[in-house]
Parts: structure tokens; sequence; C-alpha cells
């Protein structure tokens, strides 16, 4: 069903990441990738533009993934795609296919917070007339790469969200389950100040715990080709030790 919802469209309102700058931008679409069963070596940069927005009067372009890749490795439920609001319907897929399990705790590794409300904030009663056409709509028009964590929250989806986006919390000890959602960015240049082994070796820890996990490349703020790169090093290291990938 996911396949056939990411099937490789335009959003061509202002709607959802296509709203931002809407009204001050020549380009007026963004592409959303088709959604693929694959591994990470499939993970590339397409062509498409996938997030637009005027930044201190200059309009950037940026693409995307060519596709978002989808895996099951040795039980983990692996999620790969650009724009981060997309983790919203993989988890509520998750849910509603029985692979992720409602109330436990989000870790959440990510320059930012994402944690802003959007206009229209779903309730539990919402949740129970829901279908994943519904969710993939709700995804795609009315949230955006920096408001999708609150509505999980609203549908009880997640109990609690622990960010990690410092040298301390990296360095924290995590305890218990936790579904695993990553943001490239935090590997962005700005966040050059957190030792990147550090880093590397943290995330892979938590990819060997978690049984659920997005994986957000966000075009705006990081060069995709260096965000593949390392979607790559903290996957492939931890796939070569697995069984059953």
């Amino acid at each position: 069903m996911l396949s056939e919802l990411y099937n490789g469209y335009w959003l061509t309102r202002a709607v959802g990441n296509n709203a931002f700058s809407f009204a001050g931008r020549h380009n007026r679409k963004i592409y959303v990738a088709p959604l693929v069963n694959g591994t990470v070596q499939d993970l590339k940069v397409g062509d498409e533009i996938a997030f637009s927005e005027v930044d201190e009067g200059r309009e950037v372009n940026r693409p995307g993934l060519r596709s978002f890749i989808y895996f099951n490795c040795a039980g983990k439920d692996i999620f790969i795609f650009d724009n981060h609001n997309h983790a919203f319907c993989f988890w509520m897929a998750g849910l509603f296919g029985g692979r992720l399990r409602a109330g436990g705790t989000l870790l959440h590794v990510d320059q930012h917070s994402d944690m802003r409300q959007p206009e229209l904030a779903p309730d539990p009663v919402w949740l129970r007339k829901c279908n994943l056409r519904r969710v993939f709509d709700y995804t795609n028009k009315s949230l955006n790469v920096g408001n999708f964590i609150q509505p999980a929250l609203g549908l009880q989806l997640f109990e609690q969200v622990q960010l990690i986006d410092s040298s301390i919390a990296f360095a924290e000890r995590i305890t218990g389950e936790f579904v695993l959602d990553i943001d490239v960015d935090i590997f962005a240049p700005e966040m050059a100040y957190i030792d990147e082994a550090l880093k590397v070796s943290r995330i892979q820890e938590m990819i060997g715990r978690a049984k659920f996990i997005t994986i957000a490349t966000s075009p705006f703020f990081i060069d995709q080709s260096r965000a593949v790169g390392i979607v790559k090093e903290l996957l492939l290291p931890w796939q070569d030790k697995s069984a059953g990938c």
C-alpha cells in the first residue's frame, strides 16, 4: 500500500513543504520520490527539486533522493527518505501493520526539535476513523519538516521524545526500547562542534538496538551527496555484521 501511495508525484499547491515562501518563488512545485524496496546501496541523489525556499532574499532549490528506500534487515524496519515529515506516514504504517507499538519513546537525532504545532492537529478520534490514504494526505498536505512530531504525540503514538542534538545528549546512556528517528543534518557543517566519530559510533549503536528506524536526508539543511554518503557509513558496517539482510 505504501508503494502505491508513494509512487513519485509533485506537490504543486501551497501545501505541506511546498508552502514555504510559495508566493515569492519562481519554482512552484516540489517532487516526492517513489518508495521502493531496496538496500542502502540503492540510495542515490535525484534530479528533481524536493525542497524550495526563499532564504535571505535568495531562492534556494534543492534536489532530494531519486527514490525513498525501505528494507527489513534482521527484523528491523528501515525507511530512508528526504524531507523529514514523511516519517509520520511511515510511523503510522508501522502502527497499522503491527510493526510499531504505540506509547513508547521516540529517540530523535536531529539538529532541530521539529516540535512546532501544525495548524491541523489530529486527535485519537481521527485515528480510529483513519486509514493509510488519509495519513498519507495529511503527511503531505498538512505537515512539513518542522511540525510532524506533535501530531504523533497527540495520537499517543509516542509517550515521550528524547532529542539527541548535543555532545552531552550523545554521551548519555540510553535505556529501554525506542523508535529511532535520524536526521542526517546532525552532520551539517554547523554541527561540526560535536565530534563526528562520537556521532557515528553512537548512532550505529542506536541502530543496532532499534527495531523501527526512520532516516531523513533533509535536502534544505545538508548537501544530498554528503547525506547519502553518511547514511551508507552509518548502515553498511552494521549490515555487514548482521544476518538476514
